[in-house]
């Protein structure tokens, strides 16, 4: 059986810990699979209880970090290289850009057959400075001229490495899609609607609208801040805002409210909605009436995007967002800036609204959606449909078979 030693950069909550966990669950049998990665940054939520449910065996590598660090990371290389030499894996299979640089470059040195390496999003625009920008550009290149097979996935981050960023030909680019288990997102909505809501104290005649993810500088929140704003002062409606996830912007954000006059409310993860949904301390009618809520991470995403009417995205690059996958398959209309493989991920005006990125232009999309129910309802069902026939594990897992098989023929 050929063996898989993947890697990922660490165990965060996102895509690519989704991706390479029913990757490493669901190629069994035809393929092994060891899967590795390293540390979470102190400010985002662990993803091994994703790891944990699927039964998998995993190593952290506590070296690995997301900083560039040369002390941890020529000891989390040494670990990589390490374990190659133990597993001996046929394929070295890598997920993002730490796990991409340590892995590959390990993989090269042991002379591992075959190595693939996904673009889960990319860090040439939006990111840094032009100088760090095309210091990354170049590791990159060196990088894909000794992979055997990059991923893009979608279609539009194909050209953009291709095209625009110019990190290898065209012949060296699959594109496979993220695929993920979507069905919770669609079972039992009526409850988990009102569980959300009446923990948080949103009344049904309220408009929930939320930002899911990393409170990071790419994800734009003072960009989504400054929208709401224009919508609450715009509409006799009820609004309220959920921001979830967490991230070192986190106080720049709340900064950003005080100095408006929006009143927020802040909930840790010690007194997360999960933490209280799993010992049964569900809160009901809450008196919480502040516009906008921090609710820090939420492992139980399906009961928020349940609570939620709208589901807003303001990033200025993103590869395949999640959330708006998610979304999607929970029925939910979207609001979202036009940026990287967004427009592939969701059909401008028939599951949501693309905006150009700026707070006018989000801000009228989403008085739209809040005054026409029906629009709502009817994105959500176009939505439903595009998410589990374009986003299912077992598209992901079909079509990654075929190429590891067609690559291992190759050698």
């Amino acid at each position: 059986m050929p063996r898989v030693l993947r890697i990922i950069n660490r165990f965060n909550l996102g895509g690519p810990t989704f991706n390479a966990a029913y990757l490493t669950k669901y190629l069994e049998p035809d393929f092994e699979t060891l899967l590795i990665g390293g540390l979470k940054d102190a400010k985002e939520d662990s993803s091994e209880f994703i790891i944990k449910g699927l039964d998998i065996n995993h190593l952290i590598i506590p070296e690995m970090r997301r900083a560039v660090d040369f002390q941890n990371d020529r000891k989390a290389f040494n670990s990589i290289k390490a374990i190659i030499r133990e597993f001996k894996p046929d394929i070295v299979h890598t997920h993002a850009s730490k796990a991409g640089a340590l892995g590959r470059m390990a993989a090269k040195q042991l002379k591992v057959p075959v190595t693939v390496h996904t673009f889960h999003g990319h860090v040439f625009h939006s990111y840094f400075g032009m100088i760090k920008t095309n210091i990354y550009k170049t590791v990159e290149r060196y990088l894909a001229s000794s992979t055997t097979k990059i991923i893009a996935i979608s279609n539009s981050q194909k050209r953009e490495l291709i095209e625009d960023h110019r990190i290898c030909e065209d012949d060296k680019i699959e594109v496979i899609p993220l695929g993920f288990d979507l069905a919770k997102f669609n079972e039992n909505q009526p409850h988990k609607r009102e569980t959300f809501r009446n923990y948080y104290g949103v009344a049904d005649n309220e408009i929930a609208i939320g930002i899911i993810g990393r409170i990071a500088p790419i994800k734009n929140h003072h960009l989504f801040i400054e929208s709401l704003v224009r919508v609450i002062s715009k509409t006799d409606k009820k609004i309220r805002v959920f921001i979830i996830g967490d991230g070192d912007m986190k106080h720049d954000i709340a900064s950003q409210l005080k100095l408006i006059g929006m009143s927020y409310t802040d909930s840790d993860y010690e007194s997360s909605f999960d933490t209280n949904l799993n010992s049964g301390n569900t809160v009901t009618n809450s008196t919480n009436n502040s516009s906008f809520t921090f609710t820090s991470w939420i492992r139980r995403i399906d009961y928020a995007y349940a609570g939620l009417d709208i589901l807003a995205l303001t990033s200025k690059n993103e590869g395949t967002p999640v959330s708006l996958i998610e979304a999607q398959a929970a029925s939910k209309a979207i609001v979202s800036t036009d940026v990287g493989g967004v427009a592939e991920v969701l059909d401008d005006q028939k599951s949501g609204l693309l905006c150009k990125s700026n707070s006018k232009a989000i801000s009228e999309a989403m008085l739209t959606l809040i005054n026409d129910s029906d629009l709502r309802e009817s994105m959500g069902k176009h939505g439903l449909h595009k998410a589990h026939s374009q986003y299912s594990y077992t598209r992901l897992v079909r079509e990654m078979n075929s190429l590891y098989c067609n690559l291992l023929n190759q050698v």
